[in-house]
C-alpha cells in the first residue's frame, strides 16, 4: 500500500517543486502544476505541467544514463503516494551547488540583453554583429545565482563562481554542463528541434562526485525552437514557457516587470496553449504519447 503525502515531512517549497523527506538518504521531489516567469509564480496553474516536466526529466535521465543523476527509484516507486504518481521522483539527498549552470548555444533572453550592453555574456566575449537568436560559434557556459521567490537570478562570470566554489569544482561544473548541452542539442536536432539553451543543477554526493539533479532539459528549464521555422534576427516560436513570457511582456497583459508589481493572471487561452506546447515538446523529443504517462490527466 502506498504512503500518504502527509506521511513525509515537508522540507521546502520552491516556485514549482515541493520537497519531502522520505528517509535519511532520500527525498520525494514533487513537481506541481505551478508555472513561474521573471521569478514570479503565476496564476492559474498549467494542468498536467508537473507530469510533463517529470516525464521529460525521466526521459533525459535515461537518455543520458552514463551521467550520474539523483534518481533513487523508478517513476512507479512504491514510496511515491498515489496522488502524486507521475509527478514525483524519489531522489538522493545531495549537497546542492548554489549556482544555476547554464549552457547557451544561441543568443536570446537575458544573454542577448547583456550582449547588447557589453558585447559579453557572463564575461564571455562574443563576436560583434550578433542579433536575436544568432547561433554561437561554440556553446558557452554562463552561470547564475539561484534566486528566492520574487527575486531575480543574477548572471555571473565563471571567475565569480570559481571564487565561491574553487576552481576545480567550477571547471567540473562547466565541463559537465557543456557536455550535457551538446549531447542533448544533437539529440533534439535529430527530432527537428533546436535546443537554444538550458539550465542545469548539480549536487555533490557523499564521495564528492558531481550528480545531475532537479529537473533536466524540460520546457521550464530550456528553450526549444522548431528547427523548420528558425530564422535569425527575430523571436522564435517555441515549445517552452517563452510563450508565457512573451504574453506577459506584450500589449495584452499590460505588465511592466520593471515596476516590481506582481504579474497579471493568465487567461485560459494562454494556459491551454502553454499546456499544448509542453506536451508537444515531450512527445516530439521522446517519441512517446503523454496520454500513456502515469497519473491523472486534465
Amino acid at each position: 500500500m502506498r504512503p500518504e503525502l502527509s506521511d513525509y515531512s515537508h522540507i521546502s517549497g520552491g516556485k514549482v517543486r515541493e520537497i519531502y523527506e522520505v528517509d535519511d538518504q532520500t527525498l520525494l521531489m514533487v513537481a506541481t502544476d505551478r508555472i513561474s516567469a521573471f521569478d514570479f509564480s503565476l496564476e492559474p496553474a498549467i494542468p498536467d505541467k508537473g507530469r510533463i516536466l517529470t516525464a521529460t526529466s525521466m526521459f533525459f535521465f535515461d537518455l543520458l544514463s552514463d551521467v550520474p543523476n539523483h534518481l533513487a527509484g523508478p517513476i512507479d516507486d512504491e514510496r511515491i503516494p498515489a496522488d502524486v504518481l507521475g509527478r514525483a521522483m524519489v531522489v538522493k539527498k545531495l549537497d546542492m551547488v548554489p549556482f544555476e549552470c547554464v549552457a547557451r548555444g544561441y543568443l536570446t533572453g537575458s544573454g542577448k540583453k547583456e550582449y547588447d550592453a557589453t558585447g559579453r555574456v557572463c564575461g564571455v566575449k562574443l563576436p560583434e554583429g550578433l542579433t536575436e537568436a544568432s547561433k554561437l560559434e561554440e556553446p558557452i557556459f554562463t552561470p547564475a545565482t539561484k534566486a528566492e521567490q520574487g527575486d531575480h537570478d543574477v548572471n555571473v562570470t565563471f571567475e565569480h563562481m570559481a571564487g565561491k566554489l574553487g576552481g576545480e569544482l567550477a571547471e567540473r561544473l562547466r565541463d559537465a554542463t557543456l557536455d550535457v548541452y551538446r549531447r542533448a542539442a544533437d539529440y533534439a536536432e535529430s527530432k527537428g528541434i533546436i535546443l537554444a539553451d538550458t539550465k542545469l543543477e548539480f549536487g555533490l554526493d557523499e564521495h564528492g562526485e558531481l550528480v545531475l539533479a532537479d529537473e533536466v532539459l524540460t520546457p521550464d528549464s530550456s528553450r526549444y525552437w522548431p528547427a523548420d521555422s528558425y530564422e535569425e534576427g527575430r523571436s522564435q516560436p517555441s515549445f517552452d514557457k517563452q510563450y508565457v513570457r512573451n504574453w506577459l511582456t506584450g500589449p495584452k497583459a499590460g505588465w511592466d516587470q520593471e515596476e516590481g508589481t506582481p504579474p497579471p493572471e493568465l487567461p485560459g487561452s494562454v494556459v491551454e496553449a502553454t499546456r499544448e506546447r509542453y506536451i508537444e515538446a515531450y512527445e516530439r523529443l521522446s517519441g512517446r504519447r503523454f496520454s500513456e504517462w502515469p497519473g491523472e490527466h486534465a
